[in-house]
């Protein structure tokens, strides 16, 4: 016996609902930015793994700390003298700014993949972040660059005498910059972590070897 006219009708028709809810699904995030998370502490070599993702792999790379620097120098910027305090005294910025230069600068890329690096600090920033740009991105996990304290204060000093040009790059605020990873971003770390959203790398080795570790995450 065959089925009632029907049942075909109605099996078709379930078919087309799902695939439709497959591709409105897959619209929403597409229409989301991808985020990497890229955290560690001072030294660990953030900015020299984001150069070579984004060689590699074409994503974005925004800094949250080079983009408060750069706000601060832009003449008669109305965060310019707040920013500069904080970073001074290695505090955090408060999250709304940080939020709101982030979402302006993946705006203005009309590119889709982003590796933001320096940030969420702090669970203010965690909150701040889900509050405001939680909805529009798809966050795909967090690079953490694991590096004790001696190694990264070294290359830090080394930067500094080289002549990085960074009010930071000198033992006073490495101190104060250290003392809130510690307290401060390494919770957030570790929130993550319980999230299962943590890929760590070794960061004690040449930056080439932690490369090595850090391409099939992006492949």
């Amino acid at each position: 016996m065959h089925g009632s006219p029907g049942t075909g009708t109605a099996e078709l028709w379930c078919m087309l609902v799902k695939r439709l809810l497959r591709g409105l699904q897959s619209a929403i995030m597409s229409d989301k930015y991808n985020v990497a998370f890229v955290l560690g502490g001072p030294g660990a070599g953030k900015g020299t793994q984001c150069e070579k993702i984004v060689k590699e792999f074409g994503y974005v790379h925004l800094s949250a700390g080079d983009l408060l620097r750069e706000e601060r120098a832009k003449p008669g910027s109305e965060f310019g003298d707040m920013i500069e305090e904080h970073i001074k005294n290695g505090t955090i910025v408060p999250v709304e700014i940080t939020c709101s230069l982030l979402e302006r600068a993946m705006k203005n890329s009309e590119k889709n993949d982003f590796l933001i690096d320096g940030f969420p600090r702090n669970q203010n920033n965690l909150e701040g972040w889900n509050k405001q740009m939680g909805e529009k991105v798809n966050l795909k996990f967090v690079l953490f660059f694991n590096c004790p304290l001696e190694v990264c204060t070294q290359r830090c000093l080394d930067r500094g005498a080289a002549g990085s040009g960074r009010s930071d790059d000198n033992m006073e605020s490495l101190k104060k910059r250290f003392d809130t990873y510690m307290n401060a971003t390494m919770p957030i770390i570790e929130h993550y972590e319980a999230l299962n959203l943590v890929q760590t790398i070794d960061a004690t080795r040449s930056p080439e070897e932690v490369f090595e570790d850090v391409k099939p995450l992006f492949s």
